[in-house]
Parts: structure tokens; sequence; C-alpha cells
């Protein structure tokens, strides 16, 4: 049995602490917030505090919060356990105060109101000591298939990487969703082929996969679409990416 303290109360922890009540390996401790309010979510199932300066015993403590938080918030905890935070982007060193630390980093998009399979999600995990990364590792494997190794130099390219598949897509998304929207269109006609580009990246590579009037090089399409888009921000991003995708094929729009 592993013993788990959760710190923190936002989408990541929520999950974390869904996936953890369906494992029988794994003990909820006690789950740590700011306010009161935020920690009803979890108190009918489990020991809640606000009072992060007493930590029960515990194999491994798991900062669910904030990137720009987690050196501040660490500094004040102590516990001779292991202490681990969940960030893509914060480096290992940020928990050195500590003697045990490490990084349990989901790489998944957590929102509000969803939860979601962690047994696809891929964790990556990083440790000063060798055991602990162990246990780390068997903790993974209890919640996910896909357990990797990852340092913090390349956990924060990865990071980076996802930026650009998630927040800076689904970004896309929202434009066409205002597009259909000011033009009396459902956003639901476009959800069958979101879905095929996504699952033709199982048998092709992203540049096998792009089609589209930029990579042929369509002028009267691209410049037809410009006409239509209101809007200078819209025009600039079409612009942009249009011209990324003609880099390697054509001229500049």
């Amino acid at each position: 049995m592993i013993s788990v303290v959760l710190l923190g109360t936002g989408n990541v922890a929520k999950n974390l602490f869904e996936s953890f009540l369906k494992r029988d390996e794994v003990s909820i401790t006690k789950v740590f917030g700011r306010k009161e309010e935020a920690l009803s979510y979890f108190s009918s199932r489990t020991e809640t505090s606000t009072n992060w300066k007493s930590l029960p015993k515990a194999d491994i403590y798991i900062l669910a919060i904030n990137d720009d938080a987690i050196a501040e918030v660490s500094k004040e905890l102590t516990t001779s356990g292991l202490i681990v935070h969940t960030s893509g982007s914060v480096a290992l060193d940020a928990l050195k105060k500590h003697q045990r630390f490490g990084v349990f980093y989901p790489l998944q998009t957590f929102t509000s109101n969803k939860i979601v399979d962690f047994e696809e999600i891929p964790i990556c995990l990083e440790a000063k000591d060798a055991s602990d990364l162990q246990l780390l590792e068997t903790l993974a494997h209890l919640l996910s298939n896909h357990v990797a190794h990852i340092s913090s130099e390349k956990r924060k390219i990865l990071h980076l990487a996802a930026v650009f598949v998630n927040n800076f897509t689904n970004h896309m998304y929202t434009i066409a969703d205002n597009i259909c929207e000011s033009n009396d269109l459902d956003f639901s006609l476009l959800k069958p082929l979101i879905k095929e580009t996504v699952s033709k990246l199982d048998s092709l590579s992203p540049t096998e996969a792009q089609t589209g009037p930029a990579k042929r090089g369509d002028l009267k399409t691209l410049h037809g679409h410009l006409d239509l888009l209101e809007g200078s921000q819209h025009k600039e991003i079409y612009k942009l990416m249009s011209n990324v995708i003609k880099a390697s094929y054509g001229k500049k729009l």
C-alpha cells in the first residue's frame, strides 16, 4: 500500500484523487488546500485540512498546484517523505530544500468538471534518488500504461511541444467556433474533421498528414479566405499559419 497526501484542489488534484480512489494499492491520507470551500469536493471521502504546516505521515506528498507557487509552497512544508510536483515546466530543483524530492508529471490537459482516464496518460517521472524513482514508477504504473523517466530539461521541451498541440490548437477551435457562430453555422459540423485529423496521426507523421490550400499553394483560395475573415487579428493568424505551411512549397501570401 502506497500512502499519498495531495496538496492542491485544482483540476490535476481532482483527477489524481479520483484515479487513486479506484486503486486498492493506494491510500489517500489527506488532501490539503488553501480554502475550505475548495476542499468540499474531497471532504466527504477523505480527511482534509487548510493547515499546510501540519503534514501527516505518508509515502508520497504530491504538490498539484500552480507552477509559480511550487517553490514557495515547498519551503513551507516539513517532512522526511518524498515530495513531488506535477508540473511540466518547473525543474526538479524547485524542491531541493527537501531531502527526498521528485516529479510526477501527467502529460494531459485537465479541465474543470471533467475527469479523465489515466490509463492512457503518459506520466513523466524524475527523482534525485534511484529508490524514490522506483517508488514513483510503482505508483505511476498503478494509474497508467505509459510511464517514462524524463529529465527536467527534456520535460520542459515536452511541455513546450504540448502547448503547441493542445493550447494553441484549442484556440484555433475557438476561432473556428467564433467564425461559425457569427455566420449562423453549427460548429459540430467540424467535429468529424477534427477527429479524423487526430486519428491520422496513428499511422502518419504530422508532416505526412498535412493537407489544405497552403500546402497546395492555392493562392486563390487563400486570398478568398482572407477576404472572408473579419478582424485584423484573425487575418494575421491566418497569414502566419499559411505562410509557415507554405514555406517549403511556394511564395508567401
